[in-house]
């Protein structure tokens, strides 16, 4: 008995490391473009390219491309080139892009165009030919208005015409012809980083995960001043969005190089926030870039030099491979460093945990606005179906789309628990909101500096002007130009109770970046109020990350350029922290317990406090 035990056990390891490869809690694996594929043709520059990135990164599986802007690889060439990988211990899938043009504004294939469908079709099925698995890359959306399209459209929406399109063109277009030829096919799509946007453009959450085999995520966030303005936090908080999706189907995270004209710590901070969510798998985009993008003095960032999270001087020394010295080149090295680095640590955290905010399929308003909230220090936890089993509640004006949306707030509400909303949603929908409580965003706005006792900004901010009944609702932060001493003053949270529980309203600036200007005063009673499901929360200034996890660990990481110190804020029963990366432990601050009055009930501070000081860019992850 106790030698089958012993087998048991070893099996076990012997899959789990074969389900982890190189690294000990995750894949991490390499998508190669089409015309890098068809370059691999030849033997020399194949196996030279290949040692360079693998002496600086360790990879597990390699996407080898068939198809991209109509350009196909030959039958030969790919069975060539996945000889050279399977022959070396590499898992090999498949790969498509269903671009025309990708260098004009993303040309996509125009599936109401019989011909461009009949191409779809054999794509799909030459790559089921020569592949067990395979992707498409972020574009198997529609932004075509042709003539076919607009005739085919008809009187219904761009949004709902895409919709069924793209899901009708899954299914008999990519999935049906793929499993004809080849039976055992696993097709996977990968859906990109822009979520908000997606039912637009034909990316139908709702049924596409269902249809497909698996899904992917897009997790790169570039540079936020560019393009599509995402923040850093969405690398991690999409992973957790689409496992919700259809919870054991998101097999990863996919990260390009974008963004690194601010350091490579910014490249860095992708892929660590991405496995922060668990993702199982990362895929770095692409072959090219991990050969071509040079180490270069330009991107070591101004921060350095201080023993950040990602330290560049230590990316630059040379390393052992094989017996031999190494030094590093090129971009890889840099993701190199950063799944050694978290690969510490990473075992030792549960599932990601967070504050449930319900993002209903399809929906527009407040777009990404999850994503700010994250970075001011609240753990966002997004799912598609409306939470039943949380103290509080985050709707913003996605929930409009929901036409039981009331009844769904009063049940959470009579149940004793709570619901914030934005200032957005009660625009969106006032007069159901008034069944609750008789509130009002109007088309006023205010411009305010000053926050009361909370502290002041910087700079000016544009918010709504919201309206509410003196006595039903309760201003639990306002704000004015100036506040103190002024002559007006407009709620950036309100409070009206209901039931058992209650409502809150958080106002959001017009400039949604202007959230980080609140002051900390403000900042910490927002996450204080929101914060009820969880064990702890943090004080301090915007632009910090809190991540947490249900075997009691968490992270806390700073966004900043300067070192910034914060406060964890701990249930009274948890009296001490350690430190996972050094093994030092946190006894809490010498703190009196404090009393201060609000307008509608007392507070009192019965928690423990732990002094943190975070360097720029940095995380460090503890245990309670």
């Amino acid at each position: 008995m106790k030698r089958l035990c012993f087998i048991f056990v070893m099996l076990l390891c012997i899959s789990f490391h074969a389900v982890a490869g190189n690294y000990q809690n995750f894949k991490v694996s390499v998508y190669v473009w089409a015309r890098d594929v068809v370059k691999m043709e030849d033997p020399h520059w194949l196996d030279s390219t290949w040692t360079a990135i693998t002496q600086q990164v360790k990879i597990d599986k390699v996407y080898l491309e068939t198809h991209r802007d109509m350009v196909m690889v030959p039958a030969s060439t790919i069975e060539k080139v996945k000889k050279f990988f399977l022959k070396r211990g590499v898992e090999v899938a498949g790969g498509i892009t269903f671009t025309v043009n990708e260098s004009n504004n993303f040309e996509t294939f125009s599936y109401a165009n019989p011909e461009h469908r009949k191409k779809v079709q054999e794509i799909a099925e030459f790559t089921a030919k020569h592949f067990d698995e395979f992707i498409l890359d972020d574009f198997f959306f529609t932004d075509t208005k042709s003539d076919f399209d607009i005739k085919a459209k008809g009187t219904k929406s761009w949004t709902d015409y895409r919709l069924g399109l793209m899901t009708e063109a899954g299914k008999n277009l990519v999935l049906a012809p793929a499993r004809r030829v080849n039976p055992k096919v696993k097709v996977i799509i990968k859906y990109p980083n822009w979520y908000d946007h997606f039912q637009g453009l034909g990316f139908d959450l709702e049924h596409g995960p269902q249809i497909f085999d698996g899904i992917w995520t897009g997790t790169e966030t570039r540079n936020p001043a560019t393009n599509q303005h995402l923040q850093n936090y969405l690398s991690y908080n999409i992973i957790r969005f689409f496992e919700h999706l259809r919870p054991g189907h998101n097999g990863g995270g996919w990260v390009d190089s974008g963004g690194i004209d601010m350091g490579f710590d910014r490249y860095a901070e992708q892929l660590w926030l991405t496995m922060f969510a668990k993702a199982p798998e990362m895929i770095l985009f692409n072959y090219s870039q991990l050969l071509d993008i040079k180490i270069n003095p330009r991107f070591r960032t101004p921060w350095q030099g201080q023993g950040t999270s990602f330290d560049f001087d230590t990316m630059m020394k040379p390393i052992i491979v094989k017996g031999k010295t190494v030094q590093p080149t090129t971009i890889a090295r840099a993701a190199g460093l950063t799944f050694e680095t978290i690969d510490r640590f990473m075992g030792k955290l549960g599932n990601p945990i967070g504050i449930k905010s319900y993002k209903p399929f399809n929906s527009l308003g407040d777009d990404f606005l999850q994503n700010y909230l994250g970075m001011l220090g609240l753990p966002m936890d997004m799912y598609p179906s409306f939470p039943m089993d949380c103290q509080t509640v985050l709707l913003t004006e996605q929930a409009k789309s929901d036409p039981m949306i009331i009844n769904k707030m009063k049940a959470q509400l009579e149940k004793g628990g709570d619901v914030v909303i934005t200032s957005s949603l009660l625009k969106a929908i006032p007069e159901k909101i008034a069944e609750i409580a008789e509130l009002r965003c109007t088309d006023l706005k205010a411009i305010v500096n000053d926050f009361g006792m909370f502290g002041t900004t910087k700079k000016d901010i544009l918010i709504p002007q919201i309206r509410y009944q003196t006595n039903d609702t309760w201003e639990t932060i306002s704000a004015g130009r100036p506040l103190r001493g002024g002559v007006s003053g407009y709620p950036i949270m309100l409070r009206s109770p209901y039931s058992k529980g209650s409502l809150y309203v958080l106002t959001i600036p017009d400039d949604m970046g202007n959230l980080y200007d609140y002051p900390q005063g403000a900042l910490n009673i927002i996450r204080k109020t929101m914060s009820k499901d969880l064990d702890l929360y943090i004080k301090g200034p915007s632009k910090v990350g809190l991540f947490m996890y249900d075997n009691r660990t968490f992270i806390v990481e700073s966004f900043n350029d300067e070192p910034v110190n914060i406060q964890i804020m701990a249930k009274k029963n948890i009296v001490n922290l350690k430190n996972l990366l050094d093994n030092i432990t946190l006894s809490p601050e010498k703190v009196q317990s404090s009393t201060y009055m609000s307008e509608w009930r007392r507070y009192k501070d019965e928690e423990n406090s732990f002094m943190i000081t975070l360097k720029p860019h940095s995380y460090q992850v503890f245990s309670y």
